[in-house]
């Protein structure tokens, strides 16, 4: 029977990981479990900087972004040596099961991890890319996409009093959903992502068309795995002589208070990661798939991305012209 598990957020921070660590912690001592944090990720648990945690270690953190728990990227525990000195922590501190929250490349971790030394894990998805297979969203995704639309909204009132076109670089090196999500709250005229690539003839044709009919200003969001945003604003001086300024959000989009989308699907992802454990469920994730917490096996989360939606791409580019 399970006694005590152990929790850690690893990779890039999110918006509501702290709500999602609460989930679990407070799951967990409902059912008479033991609860372990891990602090500083994949090297905390090879350093062993982790000890337990109580009701008290998570209240007032449900509004918080960020992890209390912090979090680390770990090259040594992509070593076999690094994981042997990790398992040597789960001995010591009598650790029955691991919830991971993170991305793609926690989830490979715990997934090796397991295999290896048959220690049940459960990944709860926590990235603002929104790039994970399994779940149709990610903890972080909704709050970093009303950043970028905030954003919009304000670049969009200095653009229409100068008459300009605003560049706006957003994160995504290899997803574009914060892009094309934003993109398309915050009517932007192009959206540019890695997964499809846009010319930036047909961008610049975009812009010609619109300012003959009369419009004062235009944005264009550029997902940062697509293009550079400052480079792009050159093109666009260079082919359009038109007046192009760059913003670039950067980290501003991983920060912030989570959204109440973002800290109810984390508190329901890490109390059904704690509930998966406690059925004897090993090697799995949790994610939101048609309005439901649903359980998949772990190794689907990083074979393959998930793939942009075409159908809201194309809905953007119609409901920009």
């Amino acid at each position: 029977m399970m006694q005590r598990i152990a929790v850690l957020t690893s990779g890039g921070d999110s918006p509501g990981m702290n709500a999602a660590i609460r989930a679990v912690v407070r799951k967990a001592i409902y059912h008479g479990l033991e609860v372990i944090g891990i602090q500083r990720g994949y090297s905390g648990f090879i350093e062993a900087d982790m000890g337990p945690m109580n009701l008290g270690s998570v209240a007032d953190i449900v509004h918080r972004g960020g992890t209390v728990l912090r979090t680390a990227r770990s090259e040594e525990f992509k070593t076999p040596e690094g994981r042997s000195k990790a398992f040597a922590n789960v001995q010591r501190f009598g650790i029955q099961g691991l919830v991971v929250i993170g991305g793609d490349g926690s989830f490979k971790g715990a997934e090796v991890f397991n295999r290896e030394y048959n220690l049940p894990v459960i990944g709860v998805p926590g990235t603002i890319d929104n790039d994970i297979t399994g779940t149709e969203f990610s903890i972080g995704f909704d709050t970093a996409i009303n950043t970028v639309v905030e954003a919009i909204n304000k670049i969009r009132d200095t653009a229409t009093s100068h008459e300009r076109t605003f560049i706006l670089e957003v994160m995504g090196r290899e997803s574009g959903y914060i892009a094309l999500m934003a993109g398309l709250a915050g009517g932007a005229e192009s959206i540019l992502i890695p997964e499809l690539r846009q010319s930036i003839e047909e961008v610049c044709d975009k812009l010609k068309r619109g300012y003959k009919r009369g419009k004062l200003h235009s944005i264009i969001i550029v997902a940062e795995g697509a293009a550079s945003g400052l480079e792009v604003g050159k093109q666009i001086r260079e082919m359009t002589g038109l007046e192009t300024k760059v913003t670039i959000l950067g980290h501003l989009q991983r920060g912030g208070t989570p959204t109440a989308f973002d800290r109810i699907l984390a508190s329901q992802m890490g109390a059904k990661a704690v509930e998966l454990l406690m059925e004897g469920c090993r090697n799995h994730m949790v994610g939101m798939v048609a309005g439901k917490v649903v359980a998949s096996p772990l190794e689907a989360a990083f074979h393959g991305k998930r793939p942009i939606d075409l159908e809201i791409y194309n809905l953007a580019n119609i409901l920009s012209i």
